[in-house]
């Protein structure tokens, strides 16, 4: 196997505050292979887009704590000038944003904003840069173009907003996407649509993906990979078909039981996940989710409550970071 497009080494960032030090990410690690879409999951305050914002350099690195390596296609980016890292951004590496309505410029027009995106990239006449804006207007979908194309952002729905963004993500080819939380505000028809496009392009250029969400119906349809993150922490990694049919730590467990499923009958109640997440500022010692978790009694010594538990393999390409011994993973399994 080729080496990773994608390689994200012992990822840490930190934001003092009022309050206290806000431990966003700890210790993550991952990668993913060239063409290929890697999921990172998780509730709210689980460090998901920060992991994201760290890989494309928006975070203020006077005021962020931030170690560990992101080596995109042998760069380390973590080495980079702030310059130098700017010019990758919209070329090499693009990002879409969960909210298009703040991450258009209200006063342009759309024309204008993908003009801009070609320009910055590159020795593009005007003229030449508005027909790929068009051009990459109506290969996401937006009808008449030619003629949305002088449209301002509030005069667009929100899936259309939605588009124009995924048109200015890859308006120059990036190698690198990452989506944010792209079908958030979205209708459930719009949401379909929305991912069916972005999985489509990205077939269609070979891009390598990383999808940042909590839905795990998203990630069912769209990833090879999986990354489960809470409290700042991967917890659970492996392929699709290890999360959704053979997951083994607690939370992961509790996200699949929060789904609704169409099979099932309708008396039949959702399991949630009791409490909430922890405080960033405040984590819990040892495990970080035993505050929350239902099996913690079943690890001897208390170990949950005062040792964190590391991120092991329990088959190959399989991670897991948990106390409770690799055969007694499944619910009603047995301890091997």
């Amino acid at each position: 196997m080729s080496a990773p497009f994608l390689v994200v080494e012992d990822l840490n960032v930190s934001f003092p505050t009022e309050d206290g030090v806000v431990q966003a990410v700890s210790g993550s690690s991952f990668s993913v292979q060239q063409g290929r879409t890697l999921a990172i999951v998780g509730e709210s305050g689980s460090g998901k887009s920060v992991t994201a914002q760290a890989i494309m350099g928006l975070l203020n690195r006077r005021s962020t704590s931030i170690s560990g390596r992101v080596v995109l296609d042998g760069t380390d980016l973590f080495a980079l000038k702030e310059d130098q890292v700017r010019s990758l951004r919209g070329s090499t590496m693009a990002m879409i944003f969960q909210d298009p309505l703040s991450s258009l410029h209200p006063f342009y027009r759309i024309g204008d904003q993908l003009v801009e995106a070609v320009q910055v990239h590159g020795r593009v006449s005007r003229a030449d840069a508005r027909k790929r804006a068009i051009d990459a207007l109506g290969h996401v979908g937006i009808p008449a173009p030619d003629r949305r194309v002088d449209d301002y952002p509030h005069q667009l729905s929100g899936g259309m907003r939605q588009r124009v963004m995924i048109a200015m993500a890859l308006i120059n080819s990036p190698s690198l996407l990452i989506a944010d939380e792209p079908t958030t505000a979205l209708d459930v028809t719009v949401q379909a649509q929305i991912t069916e496009l972005i999985t489509t392009l990205q077939r269609e250029s070979g891009t390598t993906l990383l999808m940042i969400t909590h839905d795990l119906g998203v990630v069912a349809d769209m990833a090879d990979e999986v990354c489960v993150m809470y409290g700042g922490r991967i917890v659970e990694y492996g392929t699709v078909d290890d999360i959704y049919y053979r997951p083994e730590h607690p939370y992961t467990h509790g996200l699949l039981a929060s789904v609704p499923r169409l099979a099932s009958a309708r008396v039949e109640r959702l399991d949630p996940i009791p409490g909430n997440p922890p405080s960033l500022i405040n984590l819990p010692t040892g495990c970080v989710f035993h505050p929350r978790c239902v099996r913690r009694s079943e690890v001897a010594g208390n170990l949950c409550l005062t040792e964190e538990p590391t991120l092991v393999a329990s088959t190959p390409g399989h991670l897991v970071r948990c106390h409770l011994p690799i055969g007694a993973r499944t619910p009603g399994g047995d301890a091997a």
